[in-house]
């Protein structure tokens, strides 16, 4: 049995309504009915992911070796969309807008993509001593596990802050869209 199960992750996009006709009018009601995250903050737009997993340890001896780790990944991506069509140099404008938006958070999915193959890599084989029952190997489990997901949620900070920061990519799609039609 191959520990490395093969596995892909699943990705949806799911939208809420914004209204306007122009690119200040629509960004505007990004402002109002954005998502808010951390229960406070207004966003464009936003990755989330589900997680879960199959996995299988087997005792070894006095040992506990963890022999499969197959992951169940959906990713879900947030956007903004226009409740009403757009039309002309609108149109165009907001569809640079949004591919940039969508763009920049498929990079937040990669990010996650590549925290579940470090776990994957993390997870595969890992043992634990004088562990028949296997409980201890699982406590070394989590603590990994806690560290590749900290990393992961710093790189998209780090990210965001780049892409949102003064001169960044989204600040510029911002910035057209906004003195744009």
């Amino acid at each position: 049995m191959t520990g490395h199960a093969e596995w892909q992750a699943t990705e949806e996009v799911r939208t809420y309504a914004i209204t306007g006709n122009s690119g200040a009018s629509l960004y505007a009601s990004i402002g109002e009915r954005g998502p808010q995250v951390g229960g406070k903050t207004r966003v464009i737009a936003y990755t989330t992911f589900k997680l879960t997993w199959t996995r299988k340890y087997e005792p070894q001896g006095n040992a506990c070796v963890l022999v499969l780790a197959k992951p169940k990944l959906t990713i879900t991506y947030m956007l903004p969309k226009p409740s009403t069509p757009l039309s002309g140099p609108v149109k165009a404008s907001w569809q640079t807008f949004i591919d940039g938006v969508q763009k920049h958070e498929k990079v937040h999915g990669e990010t996650i993509k590549d925290m579940v193959r470090s776990i994957v890599t993390t997870s595969v084989g890992l043992s634990a001593d004088d562990d028949p029952q296997c409980r201890k190997i699982r406590v070394d489990l989590q603590k990994r596990l806690g560290e590749l997901s900290a990393k992961q949620r710093q790189l998209g900070r780090d990210f965001d802050g780049v892409e949102m920061g003064e001169g960044g990519n989204v600040h510029h799609l911002i910035l057209k869209l906004v003195n744009g039609p």
